[in-house]
């Protein structure tokens, strides 16, 4: 398979530069090609553009000025997510590729008749999200209900692709993570991408 890994953290030592880096590894291990996006290396630009937002409903929808990552991202089989929640929410950064890149003729169509938009990314198969949070999971979970897990499956997976595998892998409570964890998470994530 070809993958798509976006990384989406400013610091080149973080932890998730750390969880993508072993993505990338067991990816490759395992005879996947991987296409490493990193967000903030690439200077992407999470602005929706004025004009990009006037011409949201235009046939064809024009995607020329982020054309490089749109053509990245039709080549893909799979797309893997590498972030940290911030505010129980995604980076601007990561809002601002679903934003720009999974738009219109791209990762779906307008039903002419006004209804349900049509899922355009066919081509993707799995869409894996790799994340850590400050909170710890009773947070996440019981008192917010799990937002970026509910925004991804029932938004972005749902809405973007007919059939795909979704599986996200979190480490809560990151601020207060141990080395031991945090290594133990780093595994988790090895296994779970070796397995694809």
């Amino acid at each position: 398979m070809r993958i798509l890994l976006v990384l989406a953290h400013p610091l080149q030592e973080s932890f998730a530069a750390s969880v993508a880096r072993t993505a990338r590894e067991a990816l490759e291990a395992s005879g996947h090609v991987v296409d490493l996006l990193d967000l903030y290396a690439e200077d992407f630009d999470p602005r929706l553009t004025e004009a990009e937002r006037r011409a949201y409903f235009d046939v064809p929808y024009d995607t020329s000025a982020v054309a490089d990552i749109v053509a990245r991202l039709r080549s893909a089989d799979g797309l893997v997510l590498v972030f940290p929640q911030w505010w129980f929410n995604f980076p601007a950064i990561l809002k601002g590729f679903f934003d720009r890149i999974l738009a219109p003729g791209v990762a779906f169509i307008h039903d002419a008749a006004g209804g349900r938009i049509v899922p355009e990314l066919t081509n993707i198969s799995l869409l894996f999200a790799l994340t850590t949070t400050g909170s710890p999971w009773w947070l996440v979970q019981l008192y917010m209900g799990n937002p970026v897990r509910r925004l991804l499956k029932r938004g972005i997976a749902n809405f973007c692709s007919k059939k795909l595998v979704f599986r996200m892998l979190s480490l809560h409570d990151m601020d207060r993570a141990t080395e031991a964890r945090r290594q133990a998470h780093l595994e988790r994530v090895r296994k779970a991408l070796a397995a694809i």
